[in-house]
């Protein structure tokens, strides 16, 4: 039995196979193994999971009655009278994809959307397979369309026949000083995105594309905010490589420092981008691009520290993954951004800006300016598709700045 890799008492073995859960408590088990749960986070998934079979059969329930809706009555029991782990969510949710991985219970159920709902689907769909854009881009443009939709058209869809220039417009106006102008601007692209697609797909007759208001922002208006030489060898100083966490974060944060890679980048990374023999990396940056990077000896040595001695045994093809189980790779960038931020922290970095995987981008640009490269090779490295986006960098280099610079009138010669 594979849940006495975790139970040997048989009075507790006997209780876990009770109720109608109880053919399918190994199984359950051996996921937990499988994901390489700690003894103490297996125990508390286990014996949530044996409360609620319990609890199905004081209720008179079995297999083909379980569903979301049932664990949604058992998490309320369990808040009224027990002690509820921030943790059983997960678990019950687990042993719902277990029993539907062994056809134990029924699929989860499809959910019928509304008709705005589903101009909202199509159009996700369309943004994934039509335009090639990421799903982190497509997830943050999403909500603006939904709701425009909800507000101008809380009627249903027929409305969207009538939409005009002027509710777009009254749209931005309501909603552009809700954020900050970056904000604002990525609301006005996806109402422009959405108008032209409803356009195509003859949801409307006229082009309400133009008539999306602009958001000012100046560009190049900031100087970015970078970290000296010396603070970024702190940074990596800061980390505990005698520690799995420590070697996985200090092979990040080496990615970050020396070759500039952006947190989605390192992310996404998997073991098969990696050619040790010609030395090179595969990165998977903005719009599906593919490039291969030199793979620097300390960045290299790093990462295989990493994988021989820190990296938890996992199927995941991921380099970089989760130390808690499960051991799969990271959710999102952010979990990228937050190892680097924690690691501003830990090395008493004050007086920046901002503090995320980004500034040490900002770092490595702005050293390689001040040691003589050109912004064409510094936009090469950072993989720039317009040169303009690193025309920034040019207002780092003070020195230069200031012997070109014309003298004020009337000020001091």
């Amino acid at each position: 039995m594979t849940t006495s890799a975790y139970y040997s008492g048989p009075k507790i073995l006997q209780r876990l196979h009770e109720g109608p859960l109880g053919v399918h408590i190994d199984i359950y088990a051996a996921k937990l193994l499988k994901e390489g749960h700690c003894q103490q986070s297996a125990w508390r998934s286990l014996r949530v999971v044996c409360d609620f079979s319990h609890w199905l059969a004081r209720k008179r329930l079995d297999l083909h009655d379980l569903d979301e809706q049932t664990v949604k009555q058992y998490e309320r029991f369990r808040l009224r009278y027990r002690c509820p782990f921030v943790s059983d969510h997960s678990a019950l949710q687990r042993l719902l994809t277990v029993l539907r991985e062994n056809d134990a219970i029924a699929p989860r159920p499809t959910v019928v959307l509304s008709q705005l709902d589903q101009i909202v689907e199509d159009f996700d769909r369309y943004l994934s397979l039509q335009c090639g854009l990421a799903r982190v881009t497509i997830t943050r443009h999403i909500p603006v369309v939904r709701r425009f939709l909800h507000e101008r058209c809380a009627g249903g869809s027929a409305q969207v026949s009538r939409m005009t220039a002027a509710d777009v417009v009254r749209f931005v106006e309501r909603h552009a000083g809700d954020h900050s102008p970056r904000s604002a601007q990525s609301m006005c692209w996806s109402l422009r995105a959405f108008t032209r697609y409803l356009q195509y797909q003859g949801y409307i007759a006229t082009d309400l594309a133009s008539s999306v208001p602009s958001v000012k922002q100046w560009r190049l208006a900031s100087l970015p905010t970078y970290l000296l030489p010396q603070q970024v060898q702190k940074i990596l100083d800061s980390c505990d490589r005698s520690s799995p966490m420590g070697m996985r974060d200090y092979a990040i944060l080496l990615l970050l420092a020396r070759l500039g890679l952006r947190a989605s980048e390192i992310a996404k990374l998997t073991l098969d981008d990696i050619d040790w023999q010609l030395g090179q990396l595969t990165t998977r940056g903005k719009g599906r691009r593919q490039d291969q990077l030199p793979l620097p000896a300390e960045v290299g040595a790093a990462i295989a520290d990493y994988l021989r001695r820190g990296r938890p045994r996992s199927e995941s093809r991921r380099v970089f993954i989760r130390v808690a189980a499960p051991h799969i790779g990271f959710a999102s960038s952010s979990n990228v951004s937050m190892i680097a931020k924690m690691a501003l922290v830990r090395g008493g970095i004050d007086g920046v800006a901002h503090k995320g995987a980004h500034l040490f981008r900002h770092s490595l640009a702005t050293q390689l300016l001040r040691a003589g490269a050109s912004l064409t090779e510094i936009g090469q490295l950072l993989r720039h598709q317009q040169h303009d986006t690193t025309r920034i960098y040019a207002k780092v280099d003070i020195s230069t700045l200031r012997s070109i610079a014309l003298k004020w009138p009337g000020g001091a010669s």
